[in-house]
């Protein structure tokens, strides 16, 4: 059967990588993106080769036109309710009732299943999507990829590297999962290849403590780098209610005290990830915290 993968999200970040990671395996990629979508980034997949599926309304029966064929449909959509639920739920929707196989949720986050609801806005409401995905016709899996690594250069405030020091809440010693964008996306392209993939994928281009990092970008710069401890959870959830209580941000994607929220989680043992599910594509080179870090090192020289 002649693979169709239709991918919701394509015109982000990660949605592009997806899309490019799927068109190397020479199948047919479908890329559903709204007529409002930015022409240039519509562009950008078409000269990838994507066939372009443009929808006005976001509605069941306008995505169900796009969906001859499938054979599953990956979700990349980001945002907050009216995106990660409602919208979520009009494109599974439309999956169950053309008939597609399979379906992945946009999840690509640490493992929330382990967390309880109140910990983390954003994943609160990826949890709430699993509890309507489960209970339809359909066979989907979760991929959680950590952290994505490249937060490490500049949005994470762990190496500050104008500084010369690490910075960490909680155990020194406690390894924290991390995985490129390209990582990720190229091992989505294989999980939506795959009709026998399980509910849940756990994966980490590199399982790493934060003295483990201090070592590693204290070697590639030849100066070591201090370790600094800010506080442990109890501090970091202390710091989490103050920022949400000054600085609400109920309305955007990422304010400063949900990045807070997802460094909770990480630091938190619930996050450990058992069994990696690394190996189960073969061809697949995971890059490192040292070699993402050796190479923004020397692109800044």
């Amino acid at each position: 059967m002649k693979k169709i993968i239709l991918v919701a999200g394509a015109t982000g970040n990660l949605g592009l990588r997806i899309a490019k990671a799927l068109v190397s395996k020479n199948i047919t990629v479908r890329a559903l993106v709204r007529t409002n979508s930015q022409s240039d980034k519509i562009k950008l997949l078409e000269k990838l080769g994507v066939e372009i599926c443009k929808v006005d309304q976001w509605t069941i029966n306008e995505i169900k036109s796009h969906c001859n064929g499938v054979t599953c449909i990956v979700s990349v959509l980001a945002g907050l309710r009216d995106v990660v639920i409602d919208s979520q739920k009009v494109l599974l929707d439309a999956a169950v009732a053309s008939g597609v196989p399979r379906f992945i949720p946009s999840d690509y986050s640490l493992d929330f299943t382990k967390f309880s609801n109140g910990e983390n806005r954003n994943l609160d409401l990826r949890r709430e999507f699993h509890t309507y995905l489960d209970k339809c016709p359909i066979a989907s899996t979760s991929i959680f990829n950590g952290a994505f690594m490249e937060l490490l250069l500049d949005e994470m405030p762990m190496i500050v590297f104008n500084k010369k020091i690490v910075i960490y809440w909680g155990n020194a010693d406690y390894k924290w999962g991390f995985t490129t964008m390209d990582n990720t996306a190229e091992f989505t392209a294989n999980v939506a290849l795959d009709d026998n993939s399980p509910r849940y994928l756990r994966i980490a281009g590199d399982m790493i403590s934060p003295r483990e990092v201090r070592s590693v970008i204290s070697q590639i710069i030849g100066y070591k780098y201090r370790l600094i401890r800010i506080g442990g959870q109890g501090l970091l959830g202390f710091f989490i209610r103050i920022a949400r209580l000054f600085s609400p941000g109920e309305k955007e994607l990422y304010p400063a005290w949900q990045g807070m929220q997802y460094m909770h989680n990480m630091i938190d043992e619930r996050s450990k990830i058992e069994v990696l599910s690394n190996d189960r594509y073969a061809g697949i080179h995971w890059t490192s915290v040292s070699e993402l870090l050796q190479r923004f090192i020397k692109d800044k020289r």
